[in-house]
């Protein structure tokens, strides 16, 4: 079973964080920040990705906390 992704998005009531592919929110917060918080521990847990949209929808940051395809070069 592959991990779903985290997104941190718009709701009526605040903020809420939705798994990829649910209908239903897993948690409603009042702020975009406590949203944020408790989505990127959850990413950290379930080493899955976390989106941050904006108020607009559009993606504005995103973090892997799972198998990141790029990740960044050792400086050396």
């Amino acid at each position: 079973m592959s991990k779903k992704n985290i997104h941190v998005v718009t709701h009526p009531e605040g903020w809420a964080i939705k798994k990829e592919g649910n209908t239903r929110a897993s948690e409603v917060f009042k702020t975009q920040r406590e949203a944020e918080n408790v989505a990127k521990k959850m990413g950290k847990r379930e080493h899955t990705e976390v989106l941050i949209h904006g108020q607009n929808g559009k993606i504005r940051e995103r973090n892997s906390y799972g198998n990141d395809p790029f990740p960044p070069k050792d400086k050396k």
